[in-house]
């Protein structure tokens, strides 16, 4: 199942298909057997550097999607976050900056 999971970066439907295991296994193994689970969180690092690698190859080639996601969520502290406002019926406005915190206007 590791060997598979690795293929699969971690896709533990297909990883189960590929490996002729039931899904439900793997998640028990997962609960059970601290060496397998660490082995599994190992190889969602390994999904997680890869997919930053693309993520800074489209940013190198100037992808504009690419760009804002990476400032929205690595940016935060510089101010490149979203901002959420609600009004409600007795003119009270809340806003939201992100998901560490809430400013209340009212």
């Amino acid at each position: 199942m590791l060997k598979a999971l690795e293929k699969t970066l971690g896709i533990v439907s297909h990883a189960a298909k590929i490996a002729d295991v039931d899904r439900s296994v793997h998640y028990d193994w997962m609960e059970r057997d601290e060496e397998y689970r660490k082995k599994v969180e190992d190889i969602c690092e390994i999904k997680l550097d890869f997919v930053e690698s693309a993520l800074h190859k489209n940013i190198k080639s100037g992808d504009t999607t690419a760009i804002i996601f990476a400032l929205k969520t690595l940016g935060k502290k510089r101010g490149y976050s979203e901002k959420y406002e609600i009004q409600s019926e007795n003119n009270v406005v809340f806003n939201w900056l992100d998901e560490n915190g809430m400013k209340f206007d009212g």
